[in-house]
């Protein structure tokens, strides 16, 4: 089980090292969105460290911490210290879920939830040309690309019961966080994954002839069909017929797949019938690995998910990182909600003897205690001119 104190906004730190100045680390938002004032009062971080060192005692099976916390969650007070650390495991959990997707696919934030336009500029990047004295320069034009997409809302709620929280010593509190935080994340990954890959293999309307960005003969992965798929992402061409440099590359594959490519990327030296070799074993090349130094491997366990109907666990994917300036694809999440955020339920329901019941005692009709995460994200297919695809079935 993930320690809660191990869960910070950036980097992690033992529970002896829970300091004020890390629990008041202000990504992402509070539960109640009272953020502003916590950063204002200089007592609430010495609060918050207090709280969480008793919560994590009673996750350990600390009886008297136990009995300690549920008498605490009756104050005000520590309720709100407690949603900020069901925050803070949350967004723990979503930041710990490993995910690749930032590796070829360029983070963007919007607005609002309105449609985003995104522009790209080709062209004028040619060679200069020569200008005779008193002669005027010549003009070159730029051609604007368009794309547009829009964040939509993206939830879950989950219902617990009074009787599941006292029967389970708060392992459901510590659970909750770190499930919805998984599946924020999740819930990228595939989302970045329907954009490129369909039930059938690549994305047809990307990937197509007339994009030439197909390898040819759409070969199963192996090192010659990795130099087929170079030469084909290297031939193309901006709108002046200027080659594009691409420095560093992304293979992302399947798990079925996983073996097969770093075995190529991580073998010791190749032995290269072209070049000179026959193709027989004699007079082969030998060369060091230099792929390695090109490409690397992000296995994508959402591919044969995504592409279920055919070939999930043939099709390969050739795309450049997002440093080469022209993005294949492009992934927004809304401003000041880039992450993830939990909420409960308020009670609705007094004690007979005076003032709210906490959050932990459920509402009033069947002591129900009702969690929901919330996340906003959209996306949009780019410069087709970045990024190549298999299908690996071998049929043109």
């Amino acid at each position: 089980m993930t320690d809660l104190t191990t869960l910070p906004d950036e980097g992690t730190r033992p529970a002896a090292e829970a300091t004020p100045a890390w629990l008041k680390e202000g990504a992402g938002q509070g539960i109640r969105s009272l953020r502003a004032r916590r950063q204002a009062d200089p007592n609430y971080g010495g609060r918050l460290v207090e709280a969480a060192r008793l919560y994590q005692r009673a996750c350990h099976g600390d009886r008297r911490a136990l009995i300690d916390f549920e008498e605490a969650m009756t104050t005000s007070d520590f309720g709100l210290l407690f949603a900020d650390i069901l925050d803070k495991q949350l967004l723990g959990a979503y930041q710990d879920w490993p995910s690749t997707w930032q590796m070829y696919t360029r983070r963007g934030t919007v607005r609002d939830f309105r449609p985003v336009k995104r522009f790209a500029l080709d062209g004028a990047a040619s060679t200069l040309d020569e200008v005779p004295e008193r002669g005027e320069y010549p003009e070159a034009a730029l051609i604007a690309s368009e794309y547009e997409y829009r964040v939509t809302k993206r939830g879950r709620r989950l219902d617990w019961t009074w009787e599941m929280r006292v029967n389970d010593d708060l392992d459901a509190f510590r659970e909750l966080p770190i499930i919805l935080g998984r599946a924020a994340k999740m819930t990228e990954d595939k989302f970045v994954t329907g954009l490129y890959a369909s039930a059938s293999g690549p994305n047809s309307t990307f990937f197509s002839a007339g994009h030439g960005n197909v390898v040819t003969g759409n070969p199963a992965l192996s090192v010659e069909a990795l130099e087929v798929a170079m030469t084909v992402l290297a031939s193309q061409r901006d709108s002046d017929g200027n080659p594009i440099f691409i420095d560093n590359l992304v293979l992302v594959v399947p798990p079925a797949l996983e073996v097969v490519a770093n075995n190529i990327l991580n073998a010791v030296q190749i032995d290269a019938a072209t070049g000179g070799g026959d193709g027989t074993g004699h007079n082969q090349l030998r060369v060091n690995n230099w792929l390695a130094r090109r490409v690397s491997v992000v296995v994508n366990p959402w591919l044969p998910i995504v592409s279920a109907t055919a070939n999930g666990n043939t099709s390969w994917y050739l795309i450049a990182q997002t440093m080469a300036g022209r993005p294949a694809m492009e992934v927004g999440f809304l401003r000041g909600y880039e992450q993830p955020q939990v909420f409960v339920k308020a009670p609705d329901s007094l004690r007979v003897g005076g003032g709210m019941a906490a959050v932990e005692d459920g509402d009033f009709e069947t002591d129900a205690i009702r969690h929901k995460v919330r996340h906003v994200l959209g996306g949009v297919l780019m410069d087709y001119k970045m990024a190549v695809a298999s299908n690996g079935t071998g049929t043109p």
